[in-house]
């Protein structure tokens, strides 16, 4: 009886080491940047904080980056506080993040702006905003004057969400993905170029395929009066300089005068 006993408990405690160990090995998926490395390149990336413009207002943006496992990992705003920038976008941002992750591989890169097209009405990827929903007891807890620094109650916890529109891309390094990062705050074309300039100066832009032959996943300014896409990963184009300095970054294709 000891024995049967003793090895119950021995059993247990065995399976409870492996449940831990796994647990421990999925909270620890390398994040891509930390919180210092993200909140100084999202400042260069956005002309509120002393960057250059990106369209739209140019106003201060929230970034996040997600690790390849989609667990968010580092969270920043460009303004002097959490409120500088419109609040609603740090959980944006971290979706948007977490959808460039979740719907790029090592050989294929797709940005939130490439989804756009497909899931309207009648397109191939239509109901997709529906399938990962958003985990409101991650997304809303914590205590707001942590928002935004490196104790963000978002770290650590998968956020989910799906967003088809600008401001979301894959990290890849020279091995491959290794996450996603999303920005929020502004016109979503001018999100997107945010996003395309913090990518770069974080050296995690190594992305060697997407829908875009040449500019892997950029913006794709195609749509026809009708909303039609010629490509079928086709964005709108925002009302401001956008598309241009898109086209200056290689950040966009179409839709400017310089292409």
């Amino acid at each position: 009886m000891d024995r049967h006993w003793t090895a119950s408990v021995a059993l247990g405690l065995f399976l409870l080491t492996i449940g831990y160990v796994e647990q421990k090995a999925w909270a620890q998926a390398p994040c891509p940047a930390d919180h210092g490395r993200l909140l100084s390149a999202l400042k260069a990336s956005v002309k509120a904080s002393g960057g250059p413009g990106n369209g739209g207002f140019d106003t201060h943006e929230w970034a996040a980056i997600v690790a390849r496992d989609g667990a968010v990992c580092a969270v920043a705003f460009s303004g002097p506080t959490p409120d500088a920038q419109w609040p609603g976008s740090r959980v944006v941002a971290a979706e948007k993040a977490s959808t460039a992750n979740g719907l790029s591989l090592a050989h294929m890169a797709l940005s939130t702006a490439n989804l756009y097209a497909a899931v309207q009405p009648g397109g191939p990827l239509f109901g997709l905003q529906a399938t990962n929903p958003v985990n409101q007891a991650a997304a809303y807890a914590g205590n707001p004057t942590t928002f935004g620094g490196s104790s963000d109650p978002l770290t650590g916890k998968l956020v989910g969400g799906v967003v088809a529109f600008g401001g979301g891309l894959a990290l890849y390094d020279e091995k491959g993905i290794i996450g996603g990062l999303g920005v929020s705050g502004d016109s979503s074309c001018a999100d997107h170029n945010v996003a395309w300039r913090t990518r770069a100066a974080l050296g995690l832009d190594k992305v060697s395929a997407g829908v875009n032959p040449n500019r892997k996943d950029a913006i794709v300014y195609d749509l026809d009066p009708g909303g039609k896409s010629a490509s079928g990963w086709g964005h709108p184009l925002c009302a401001g300089s956008e598309a241009d300095i898109a086209a200056e970054l290689g950040a966009g294709v179409g839709g400017s005068m310089h292409e």
